[in-house]
C-alpha cells in the first residue's frame, strides 16, 4: 500500500547499505539555481542585494512565493515513530526513509524537498516545531508517525497553519484506494453509494482510506471496519477512541468472518494471513480485494482467484497486477497544489486526484509504459490503477488537483492558463529519468543472456547479480569459479553464486570451435594456431566476444577493468569493429534536463568529413533510439566560414557529404557550441537549418569528444551514458574504468536493447 520496495527485488543488506554509501552518504545534494561565483553574484545573493527582497517580503508577504523557493520547497517531518513495518526506532533510523520520500518528490514531481527528523515523541513538541518552521515552506508532508497521534498532529496543524499539511502513511493510501477502486467497481457494474465495504486495519491509513471512500458516497452503513479485536460496532468499548468511534456500526457482526459474507469490498491495511480463502468465498459476486498489508497482503491473488475467479485483487506489492504505490498520489497532489499556493490540501482535491488516476487508467497506454512492465496493459481486472512511470502523471493529477482547489477557495494564486499550465509541467521534468526508464525497459524485454566479461571486479559481480535478480535476463559472468564464489561471499551475496552462471575459458566445452574461429581470423595478420589459443585462453575481453559471436550470449559488457582502446583492440580480434567497418562511439551526456549525444568518442581518431558524416548518421540512429529527433551540429571554433582556418574546413565539408547522402534528419554546420545549444545564440544565424538546439554534437577528433565530455562530467556533474559502441555486428558495451554497478547496468542494458543498431541509411 506505499512506495516502499516489495520483497520480490530481492535486496540483501549488503546491497541496500552500499547504495547509501555510494558515491556518497545519503540520497541527495543540494545545489544553488543561481550563480555564485563573481563578488557581484555574491553580492546579489546576500549582502546588500538580498536586503531588497526581504523588504519586498515584509511589505507583502505573499511574494515569499515569487523571491524565494517556499513556493517548490516541502519539509517530510517524521519522528520515526512507525518506521515502515519496523515500528518505533526512533528519529534518527528514519532518517533513511524520510531522504528517500524526499527524493520521489524531486524524482517524480520537481519538487524540492527537506527531511526533517524530531526527536520527540510529544505530539504538541511535534506540533509547535511545525507551525515554527512554517515560513519556510509551501508544505508539510508527515510521514510514519504512529496512531493515534499522527491524528492529533495532522488535526492540530491543518488549524493552525495556512499551508498544506498531508500525513501521506493516512491520505496517500486512500487516494490511490479510492482511484483503484472506483475502476473496479465500473468494472464489477457496481456503484459505491451501494456497495458493502470491509475495512480490516482501523490505523491511519485504514481510517483514512474509510473517510475518503464515505465523503466520495459510500454510505455509512454499508461500511464495517475491523481491527484486531474484530468488528467496530456502537456499543463496543474495548480498544475504542474517538477515531474509531465515528466509523462504529449498527450491526450483528463481531468477527473479520461474520462482516466478510455477502461483502461487495474488502480493503485491507492489516497482517500478512489475515484473510482467509473461505472468507473470499463467502462475498459477493464480483468481489473487490484490496489486501495493501505491507510487505505481504492478507491474502494473495493466487489464493484469492483460487476460490473466487471473478475476484478483482489489487496488492501492495509490484510483483503483482494492481499495484495500490502512493507515489502515484503525494508528488503529484504536493505539485498541483504548490502551484496553485494552496493553504491546504482539502478532500475535494484528493478525490480529484484519485478521480484523475482512475481516468487515466482507462485510457490507452503509452508503448514504453507497457514495454517497462514487460506485458500488454490494458483497463481491465489486471489494470486498474496507472503504473509509477507513465509519463502521463505529471501533467494530467496535478492540473485536477488545482483545478479543485481553485474551486473550493484555498488557492492563493489561481491558474489563469490552464492549457499553458499543463505544457509547464510537460517541460519540467528531467529526461535523464525517463530516457533510462526506456532502455531498461527495452532490455527487459529482450531477456538477453548478458555476457559480464570482468568476474573479477567486485562492481561488475554486484551489476550481474543485480541484472539476474531485476529480471532484466541470465548474467553470465567470465571468471574461475572459485574466485567468483569468493569475491561474492565477500561482498555478501554468497547465495548469489548458485543463480549467475560462472563461465571459465579453462573447462569450456566451446575453446577447439573459438580456437579454430580465431585462428582463422588472425592467420593472415602474423597469428599461428598456438597464439590463438592463447589469446582466447588468457584474455576475457576475447574470450567473452568469441562466446558471442558463437551465440554462447546475446550480449555483451565490458571494459569497467582497463582503457577503453586496448579492449576496443581486443574485441577487433573476434569482430569487426574499426572506423572503416562503420563502428562509432557516441556519448549520452545529460545535464539539468537536457541530454546531448557526443560523437566519436571511441573509434575514429581524426575523422575526415566523410566519416563524420558517419559520425552523424550514428548518431541520429542512437538518439532515435533514446526517442529524440536528431538535430545534428558539426562542432568547431568558428561559424559558418568565420574565422577562416584548414582546420574548419572538414566540419564545414561533412554537411555536403550529407546533403549527397539524402539523409532524413536535421543537421548543420560548421557551428561553435553556444550556437549549436543556445537559441539566442543561433538567432544570428536565421538561415541555419536547424529548426531547436541541437542534440547531436560531431566534433572534429576523438580527443577533443574525450575532453568534452570528461569535463561536463567533472565540472558540471553530468550524468554520462557511454561511449556507445553502434555499428558493431553484435551488441556490445564497453564501460569505462570509472564505471559505478549503476553505470555497468545501465551498459548492459544498451547493450540487450541494442541502442544505437542499425544500418547507415541512405548513401553509405
Amino acid at each position: 500500500m506505499t512506495d516502499r520496495t516489495s520483497r520480490s527485488s530481492r535486496i540483501t543488506p549488503e546491497e541496500a547499505l552500499a547504495y547509501h554509501m555510494e558515491p556518497r552518504p545519503g540520497k541527495f545534494d543540494i545545489t544553488p539555481s543561481t550563480p555564485m561565483t563573481t563578488q557581484r553574484d555574491l553580492s546579489l545573493a546576500y549582502s546588500p542585494g538580498v536586503a531588497v527582497p526581504v523588504q519586498a517580503i515584509a511589505e507583502r508577504p505573499e511574494t515569499a512565493y515569487d523571491y524565494t523557493t517556499k513556493g517548490n520547497l516541502v519539509a517530510v517531518i517524521s519522528n520515526g515513530t512507525a518506521i515502515l513495518g519496523l515500528g518505533n526506532l526512533g528519529a534518527l533510523a528514519s532518517k533513511p526513509v524520510m531522504e528517500g520520500k524526499a527524493v520521489l518528490f524531486k524524482r517524480f514531481a520537481d519538487v524540492n524537498a527537506i527531511d526533517i527528523e524530531l526527536d520527540t515523541e510529544d505530539p504538541d513538541e511535534i506540533i509547535n516545531a511545525v507551525r515554527l518552521m512554517g515560513p519556510t515552506f509551501g508544505g508539510i508532508n508527515l510521514e510514519d508517525i504512529k496512531a493515534p497521534e499522527c491524528f492529533i498532529i495532522e488535526s492540530r496543524l491543518k488549524e493552525i497553519m495556512d499551508i498544506p499539511v498531508f500525513h501521506d502513511d493516512q491520505h496517500g493510501t486512500a487516494v490511490i484506494c479510492a482511484a483503484g477502486l472506483l475502476n473496479a467497481l465500473e468494472l464489477s457494474g457496481k456503484r459505491i453509494e451501494d456497495v458493502r465495504i470491509v475495512l480490516n486495519g482501523a490505523g491511519a491509513a485504514g481510517i483514512a482510506c474509510l473517510e475518503l471512500l464515505k465523503s466520495m458516497g459510500a454510505k455509512h452503513d454499508n461500511c464495517l471496519m475491523c481491527d484486531t479485536k474484530g468488528v467496530i460496532y456502537q456499543g463496543r468499548t474495548e480498544g475504542m477512541n474517538q477515531w474509531k468511534t465515528a466509523h462504529a456500526a449498527v450491526t450483528d457482526a463481531r468477527s473479520l468472518e461474520d462482516a466478510m459474507r455477502g461483502a461487495d469490498v474488502f480493503l485491507g491495511v492489516s497482517a500478512k494471513g489475515a484473510v482467509t480463502p473461505e472468507m473470499v468465498e463467502s462475498m459477493a459476486d464480483n468481489p473487490v480485494i484490496f489486501a495493501m498489508a505491507n510487505p505481504d497482503p492478507e491474502i494473495t491473488p493466487e489464493e484469492a482467484h483460487a476460490v473466487r475467479p471473478d475476484a478483482i485483487v489489487a496488492t501492495g506489492r509490484s510483483d503483482y497486477p494492481n499495484q495500490v504505490n502512493n507515489v502515484l498520489g503525494f508528488p503529484y497532489l504536493f505539485r498541483g497544489a504548490l502551484d496553485i499556493h494552496a493553504r491546504a490540501i482539502n478532500d475535494e482535491m484528493k478525490i480529484a486526484c484519485a478521480r484523475a488516476l482512475a481516468e487515466l487508467a482507462r485510457e490507452d497506454v503509452p508503448d514504453e509504459v507497457a514495454a517497462a512492465y514487460g506485458r500488454k496493459l490494458q483497463f481491465g481486472r489486471d489494470y486498474i490503477i496507472p503504473t509509477p512511470f507513465d509519463p502521463r502523471l505529471i501533467h494530467v493529477i496535478p492540473p485536477a488537483v488545482a483545478k479543485a482547489g481553485m474551486e473550493t477557495g484555498v488557492a492563493r494564486r489561481p491558474i489563469v492558463d490552464m492549457e499553458g499550465y499543463v505544457q509547464t509541467l510537460k517541460s519540467r521534468m528531467d529526461p535523464t529519468a525517463a530516457i533510462l526508464q526506456g532502455i531498461h525497459a527495452r532490455a527487459r524485454q529482450k531477456q538477453a543472456r548478458m555476457i559480464f566479461a570482468e568476474g573479477d571486479d567486485p562492481r561488475v559481480l554486484r551489476a550481474a547479480v543485480a541484472w539476474q535478480r531485476t529480471g532484466m535476463g541470465e548474467a553470465l559472468v567470465v571468471g574461475r569459479e572459485t574466485e567468483v564464489k569468493a569475491e561474492l561471499e565477500a561482498l555478501g551475496l554468497g547465495d548469489a553464486h548458485r543463480e549467475i552462471q560462472v563461465v571459465n575459458a579453462a573447462n569450456s566445452r566451446h575453446m577447439e570451435a573459438y580456437h579454430q574461429f580465431l585462428y582463422q581470423r588472425l592467420q593472415r595478420q602474423g597469428v599461428d594456431r598456438e597464439d590463438a589459443a592463447k589469446l582466447a585462453n588468457r584474455d576475457r575481453h576475447i574470450f567473452g566476444s568469441l562466446m558471442l559471436a558463437h551465440g554462447h550470449g546475446d550480449a555483451l559488457v565490458t571494459g569497467a577493468t582497463r582503457k577503453s582502446a586496448p579492449v576496443l583492440a581486443q574485441i577487433g580480434h573476434v569482430f569487426n569493429v574499426r572506423p572503416q567497418d562503420g563502428s562509432v562511439g557516441i556519448t549520452a551526456v545529460l545535464h539539468r534536463g537536457r541530454i546531448v549525444l557526443i560523437g566519436d568518442t571511441l573509434v575514429h581518431e581524426w575523422p575526415d568529413a566523410e566519416d563524420l558524416a558517419d559520425i552523424a548518421t550514428r548518431g541520429a540512429q542512437v538518439a532515435r533510439s533514446l526517442g529524440l529527433e536528431p538535430r545534428v551540429a558539426f562542432l568547431s571554433f568558428s561559424n559558418f566560414g568565420y574565422p577562416v582556418s584548414e582546420r574548419a574546413t572538414k566540419m564545414a565539408e561533412a554537411p555536403r557529404v550529407l546533403d549527397a547522402r539524402r539523409v532524413d534528419f536535421e543537421y548543420e554546420g560548421e557551428m561553435t557550441v553556444d550556437v549549436a545549444l543556445n537559441r539566442e545564440a543561433a538567432a544570428r544565424y536565421p538561415f541555419s537549418r536547424l529548426t531547436g538546439p541541437a542534440n547531436v554534437l560531431v566534433v572534429p577528433a576523438r580527443h577533443s569528444a574525450s575532453i568534452s565530455v570528461k569535463l561536463m562530467q567533472e565540472m558540471a556533474g553530468a550524468t554520462v551514458l557511454g561511449p556507445i559502441l553502434t555499428g558493431a555486428p553484435k551488441p556490445i558495451q564497453i564501460c569505462s574504468m570509472n564505471s559505478t554497478v549503476s553505470d555497468i547496468l545501465n551498459m548492459a542494458a544498451i547493450a540487450a536493447g541494442s541502442i544505437g543498431a542499425g544500418s547507415m541509411g541512405p548513401g553509405r
